[in-house]
This record gives C-alpha cells, structure tokens and sequence, in this order.
C-alpha cells in the first residue's frame, strides 16, 4: 500500500477525488494504525507516521469511496490516571462521514474482563465493530437552496424517519423507515397540507443499539445514543451502508426544500454511547479518553454524568470543541440542514461544574458564520445540579417552552390558580425571555414530544402503561398532567370520545394560536395512539410508528384550518411581545395591542388574575397596524381577533366587548363543533356567544 504523508486538516477521511486522506486526534497516542478492510473482512494495518499537532495523518493515493476502515492506537492504559489506550480493540473514527455494520455484542468490545472492572482484555474487537467508510463527497444539489424561513413564520414537525414512514401504504415498501420514505411525494404531501414549514428529525447521527435491549428483544428506537457526529444513521438508509445514506439523506434534504420545508436535526453532543467505566471501547475513550469525556477529577477511572447515560462530552477540552463545532458545519454545509434541537443542552453549558450561560461553547457558536445562522434550538435542562435552564440561554437560542407544555395541560385539565401563568404561556413568555432580549420567537412551544404521551393519549389515560418496555412499568413519567375524560384508556363511551376530541382541538387551538413558535409531534394531528405507553425510547414497533390507515380526517381537517388560520394572520406571529398600554384608557384612546377579559366583558383587575377557581378568559388581540412594517416599510394591518377559553365543565356566556373593539364578529374556530358549522356564524357587539365546557371559541373583526 503507498502512503503519502497527507494532511494534519481536515480530520477524519477525506475523498479529493484521487485518493484519501486520514487524520485522527490524539494526545496520549504512541502509534497509531489505520486499518482498511475489505468485503471478506481482511484486514490491513497501514502504519500513521506523520504527527502535526497531536493529530496523527496520512495520505493513501489508492483508496477511494467505499473503502471500510478503523483505527488502532497504541498508548498509556491506566484507567485510574484516565487512560484507556488499547490496540487490540478497533475503533470508529470520531469524524467517520458513513458507517457499515452495527456493533455485535461481544466481551472482547470491552477493555476488562465481565466481573472484574480493575481487569485488562486483549481480545481483538475487529470482527465484532461498526466500520468508518470513505464517501464520495461529491452530490448533484441542483440548485437547491435553503428556505430560510423566518422563526415568526415556522411551524415545526417533529418526527421520527423510520416512525413516519413504516406504515405509510403510498411509499415504496424497500423505502419505508428510510430517508427516501421521509422525501416520498405521499410524505412531503401531507407536510404541506398541514403547512409545516419545518421537520425535526429525531436522531439521525449514528447511533449503538443498546445490549441490554437487545437481551429483551428491544432496540434503542429514538437514538439517543449517539457514536458517530458525522455519519447518518445507516439503518435508515434505502441504499445500502457504503456511502449510500450519506447521497440519500442529501437526496431528501434537497426534496423537502424544493417543498419549502426545512430540515432541523435533534442532535446528541452532551454523551455518546460507549457509557461509562463499565461501557465498551469503541471510539473515544480508546482514542483519548480524558480529552472526550468529563472524568471525576479525584478518581479519574470514573466519569462525570450530567445526562443520566454514563459519561458527558468534555466541553472544556479545545479538541471535543472541535469535533463539535466541525460537526455542526458538516451538517449545515456539506448536508445544508437547515437548524439544530441540542439535547440535554445544558450539560453543554458545564465548563466546569454549574451551568455557565458563557460557556466557551456557547461564545463558539455566537461567533461562527454558519453555525450562528442556523436555526439553535436548545432542550433547556440535563439531569444535573441547577440543569434546568428555561429562559437562561443566550440570545441566539431559542428554547423548549417546557413550562408552556406543563401550564397549557394543567389548563385545559382545570388545573385551579392557572390563569395568569396560562395568559404568560399565550403570549410568548416575555417573563422568561424578555429579559435578556429575545423575542416571542425564543419560546418553542408544545403540548406533547417524543417523550411522553402524544395528544390523543394525553386525554386518555391518567396514568402511563408502559409495561411492553420490560420494566414493570417503572419507566417514564410518572406525573403527566395528563387527563382521560372519566375513562381510562380505550373506551366506547360515545360522551368521552367527543369529549376527547374537544380537548385535542382545544390543545391544538391554543398551540397553533400562541404566540411563540409552535411544535406539533407527529401523529397528533391525525390521533396517533401509542396504547398509553409515555417511554417509547425502545419500541421500535406498531407501538410507536404512525398508523397511516387510522387517520382521524377530522382531526386532520381542523388543524389544517388552524394552521392556515395563522399563516394567514401576523397577528398570531408577531415579531415582538405585547405592550398591553395605556392599561388605564381616557375617552377617545386607541385600544391596547392585547385586552384580557372576563365572561362579562369586564377588563380583569388582579382579583380576578389571582382567583383560584377562574377557568375562562377572554383576549383580544389587536390587529390595528401594531405588527410592525413589511419589505417596503408599509405598515401591516390585520383582523382583530377575540379568543374565548372556557376550561370549566360547563358553558359559560361570554358577553362580546363593545363596538370600539368592532361592530362585528365572526366565529372561525369553535372546537365544539363540527368543521363544517362554523364559518357562517356572525356575532355583532355586546352580543353573547355561548362556549361549551371544556372548548374554546375564536372569533375574526369582520374589518381590518
């Protein structure tokens, strides 16, 4: 084999259109191997002699696309000095662009011996690894061209690629639970019927099937668990794992923009999956362990763990930055996707032990041309000390809304002592974001994830039936927030269906109409069900997959008509957090940009904000030229709107405002009734309209 000295930039293996180039980080490393192999599982080991930086690099001239690869590296292996070194187990490339195969669990992954952890293995781990593969970089993009979709107009999608696409009858049964299911004409058909301007890809970095679900007939279905920052997960790939998920995963980023619909990656940096001392040796702690991972300073054989997975990225080290920051500019020019959802984002933020809002991380991103031009979407909490960070992240950031999903449930389940936190969440939580000078677009919101019930399960079970997970059902969240009409789980009860219903579109009313950016899960606008079950992180299965042929049309049509109902209307996406001035109106004043209301139309003093069994409230937004100016500096203009929540059990008369606020009204939304009732109803001032228990009702000024 010829080897050329090569290049200590870029990292990992690099197709020119000749030959390769490798380079792999490592400060502890004495020798280093490259190891290629071919389609019989031979392997050869070609010698890294050149060393710049402590990044160890070589040419090969010979070796193109498709080529499999690994590494081995010869080093220190004291695990209480937090050195991990061994040659005898092969190890991923951090910076692999593909990946082949899928780990076979095996002891000799392991650096000790099964029972004994202070114990040295030496068995070879070749035959039982994942291989790095070298990918032809090159991709016919056809002009594609990000959306680049403002966050005042977005609505997110969050999905699951093999979740969408299992079932779905339309898709070509070879690209089912793949990327091309994802980009097939029947898939980015139904985004746009909804009006989703952006799909969040759970997980799609490669990641390890866990051995313990294994052992149970399980698997590791969302991916949090990730090995490779670099290479799309290849079993969803159509096309086969030698570089063909790399060209498909492109192939459908390029048709979802063509659609219009931007691609956001939910992206795993704060740990991967070789675990803690008791995990596997298969990329990073054998690379050089101290620089990857956070170790407890006093005993370094240990690992520090924010995330409750085993280990936490070391955020601190210049080279985790790197790979980090490397990583997220791969995905945004060489892929063009189009955002990044960093979870458990606050492990990201420990320099050093607490949060640090101006971690180094953090100052990375603000000053990166590419990075910091991405759509950042941050899960603002881990499971450490002081982890949960809502509202703390800095300005470039927006966050997941988690107080908005637990305060809009308690809401719509009568929840007493809400209404002033429910008002707060409505209108983009300027108490969270205000501060530190974000906008309403700061606030991701949601009433249901991946983790947790989805909507149709949230109003019908109180309680989660997790039991298919093989952990006695003591998995998952317990405390819900959830409520099942009066009926646990499936029911015929032709009363508590409807009612279910009602409090689907009221959640989606509420989301779709908030001010802020909305998140919907996917399947919840057609009544997904996953049986109750709030932990699917292991159920790849029936279970978690969408149901194409057990569409809820209804529902479907509703939230479409929400959907276009705020793409039609700034009102609903405005681009700063309201005013509420002149609280106190003389004769004759313009109207505020916001009024909160009782029933009877009185304006609500802070007795009524502070009453513990007040349910229904009434806001007017105020349409009047208050959103600001457009492309040419004309001031825009929109319908007012009146927005009537009742949560109490029974209908409550709401009392229409005066004829200052406009002469006439009309009902577009009602979730209690049916979708075709609602458009012809008129309502003139200081007239009445009745909103059933448990519904919320939307009127439109009948002049702008």
């Amino acid at each position: 084999m010829e080897v050329w000295p090569g290049s200590a930039y870029p990292l990992g293996a690099t197709f020119d259109g000749t030959g390769t180039n490798f380079a792999l980080y490592s400060d502890v490393a004495d020798k280093v191997e490259l190891c290629l192999f071919d389609d019989d599982g031979r392997e050869e080991r070609v010698a890294v002699n050149e060393l710049d930086g402590f990044v160890w690099h070589c040419y090969l001239p010979q070796v193109q696309p498709g080529q499999k690869y690994g590494f081995r590296v010869h080093g220190p292996h004291d695990p209480e000095q937090g050195q991990r070194c061994n040659p005898n187990k092969l190890l991923l490339d951090p910076y692999a662009k593909a990946v082949h195969g899928e780990i076979e669990w095996n002891q000799a992954l392991f650096g000790y011996n099964f029972g004994d952890e202070t114990s040295r293995n030496d068995e070879d781990s070749a035959q039982y690894m994942m291989l790095g593969v070298v990918v032809n970089p090159f991709f016919d993009w056809d002009g594609d061209r990000k959306p680049k979709t403002p966050y005042h107009d977005s609505v997110i999608y969050e999905a699951h690629v093999k979740g969408l696409t299992e079932l779905h009858p339309d898709v070509p049964e070879e690209q089912r639970g793949t990327y091309a299911g994802v980009a097939h004409p029947s898939v980015i058909s139904h985004l746009q019927k909804l009006g989703i301007t952006a799909i969040e890809l759970m997980p799609v970095h490669q990641f390890v099937n866990d051995s313990t679900l294994q052992d149970k007939g399980l698997a590791n279905y969302w991916g949090y668990n990730t090995i490779g920052f670099f290479a799309p997960q290849n079993t969803y790939s159509s096309t086969g794992d030698l570089g063909g998920q790399c060209q498909e995963f492109k192939a459908m980023v390029r048709e979802l923009h063509r659609a219009g619909i931007e691609v956001i990656l939910d992206v795993v940096y704060n740990h991967t999956a070789e675990g803690n001392h008791l995990g596997p040796t298969v990329s990073f702690r054998g690379i050089d362990n101290a620089a990857y991972y956070r170790l407890v300073e006093d005993d370094q054989q240990y690992y520090m763990d924010y995330t409750g997975t085993g280990n936490s990225l070391n955020v601190r080290n210049p080279h985790s930055l790197q790979l980090l920051m490397d990583s997220l500019r791969y995905w945004a020019t060489e892929m063009h996707v189009d955002g990044f959802r960093f979870d458990l984002a606050s492990t990201l933020a420990r320099e050093f032990y607490d949060v640090d809002r101006l971690s180094t991380f953090f100052d990375l991103v603000q000053q990166d041309p590419v990075v910091s031009q991405c759509k950042l979407i941050a899960e603002p909490w881990d499971v450490g000390p002081g982890g949960y960070q809502v509202g703390n992240f800095p300005a470039l950031w927006t966050e997941w809304n988690g107080m908005y999903r637990d305060t809009v449930r308690d809401f719509w389940r009568g929840e007493p002592s809400t209404l002033g936190e429910f008002a707060s969440r409505l209108t983009g939580s300027a108490d969270l974001y205000e501060h530190s000078g974000r906008r309403p677009v700061a606030s991701i919101n949601f009433v249901t994830a991946h983790d947790g019930f989805t909507l149709r399960d949230l109003v019908s079970y109180n309680e989660k039936r997790n039991e298919a997970n093989g952990e006695d059902n003591n998995d998952g969240e317990s405390h819900n927030r959830s409520w099942n009409c009066g009926v646990e789980g499936p029911t015929k009860k032709k009363n508590v269906l409807a009612l279910r219903a009602r409090q689907q579109r009221n959640f989606l009313t509420t989301l779709l109409l908030s001010q802020g950016v909305p998140m919907i899960l996917h399947g919840d606008e057609v009544g997904r069900t996953q049986q109750g079950n709030n932990n699917t992180y292991c159920q790849d299965s029936e279970i978690s997959w969408m149901h194409w042929d057990e569409v809820d049309e209804d529902l479907l049509e509703f939230t479409s008509r929400l959907m276009n109902l705020r793409a039609e209307h700034p009102t609903f996406r405005r681009r700063r957090f309201f005013d509420g001035r002149p609280v106190r109106r003389g004769e004759g004043e313009k109207l505020p940009d916001i009024v909160w209301l009782d029933p009877a139309s009185s304006t609500l003093s802070q007795e009524d904000w502070d009453t513990s069994f007040a349910r229904s409230i009434a806001v007017y937004l105020n349409g009047d030229g208050i959103h600001g100016r457009d492309e040419r500096g004309q001031h825009i203009y929109d319908n007012s709107f009146l927005l009537l929540f009742n949560a109490h059990d029974e209908t409550v008369k709401f009392t229409i405002p005066a004829e200052e606020y406009s002469p006439e009204w009309e009902t577009v939304i009602d979730t209690a009734a049916k979708n075709d009732a609602v458009a012809t109803r008129t309502i003139k001032a200081d007239g009445e309209v009745s909103v059933a228990g448990k519904a919320a009702v939307v009127l439109k000024s009948l002049s702008a």
